[in-house]
């Protein structure tokens, strides 16, 4: 399977802090922003990633990530020369893609907690049709919302109705196979005048290969598109990093752990960053445990 992380837009939600960057360069805490989509992907198994860009962010991107030879993992670049709709990843996308299945995170999304690699790999080892992920939320009608029947099988999808049918929202993390590529090329711009991810995951339901995992309260999804949201994230991660110990979203210790690099790149890495919090955390870990 291969990965598509999306990080276009304008970011005018985040405005003044967009102007000059990227919303998905802005940090979380301690770390640009994307180092969170491309965690979930790592986390998923996935080596291969195409980031989708801004025609003027893109360099900003490959001075942070390069071609992710330091992470053990191989990354591309692409250009979204106007935000017409998270479909369009795919259209964009057509020749990174090839033949293979494909996983899509946009860039402002946000995945912690307890066993979400098992629902990441479960989602990845699918060999056909598409698997979303549904959170409960106070505010459904800002989301692509999907029903449910009392068997829990999904009947319904809807982007951002009036009047929700549930409070079970889509979250920005998206597994499909290869006919994904053929369903996007054949969409028409929505009313919004976008080419809409709904309309692509209503086409997998209407053909009964939609799998949908509802995440439990053991897991957060945080969606940090507004001054509030990027607030609270930050705050969350350095609670969660500040009583544990551990860092979230960490890519080099994924890659580590994971055996895509060894401890002598750790200590290559983490020599830049030796005097900060970041890279002495990287040094511990390659201390044995307690």
């Amino acid at each position: 399977m291969k990965g598509i992380i999306l990080a276009g837009g304008s970011g005018t939600r985040l405005y003044p802090l967009t102007i000059a960057m990227s919303k998905q360069l802005v940090p979380i805490y301690n770390k640009p922003m994307v180092y969170y989509p491309l965690s979930t992907l790592m986390l998923a198994g996935i080596r291969e990633i195409l980031v989708i860009t801004t025609p003027h962010d893109q360099e900003a991107f490959r001075r942070l990530l390069g071609d992710g030879k330091q992470l053990g993992i191989h990354i591309e670049y692409a250009v979204q020369p106007s935000p017409d709709g998270l479909a369009q990843a795919f259209i964009i996308g057509r020749e990174f893609i090839g033949r293979q299945s494909v996983a899509l995170a946009l860039g402002d999304n946000v995945f912690y907690g307890h066993g979400l690699p098992e629902y990441l790999r479960r989602a990845a080892r699918r060999p056909s049709g598409a698997t979303v992920f549904a959170y409960w939320v106070r505010d459904p009608e800002r989301y692509g919302v999907v029903e449910f029947d009392r068997e829990g099988r999904a009947i319904g999808l809807e982007e951002k109705p009036a009047k929700p049918r549930s409070s079970w929202a889509v979250t920005g993390l998206y597994f499909y196979d290869n006919d994904v590529v053929r369903i996007a090329d054949g969409l028409r711009p929505s009313k919004r005048g976008e080419l809409e991810i709904t309309d692509v995951n209503r086409t997998y339901l209407e053909a009964a290969t939609l799998h949908v995992e509802r995440l439990g309260r053991g897991i957060a999804w945080l969606d940090t598109g507004t001054h509030e949201a990027l607030l609270q994230a930050s705050t969350f991660i350095q609670t969660i990093e500040e009583r544990q110990g551990l860092m979230v979203a960490c890519v080099e210790e994924i890659a580590y752990k994971m055996g895509y690099i060894t401890a002598e790149d750790i200590l290559r890495i983490a020599g830049p960053m030796e005097k900060n919090l970041y890279g002495q955390y990287l040094i511990r870990l390659l201390e044995p445990e307690p």
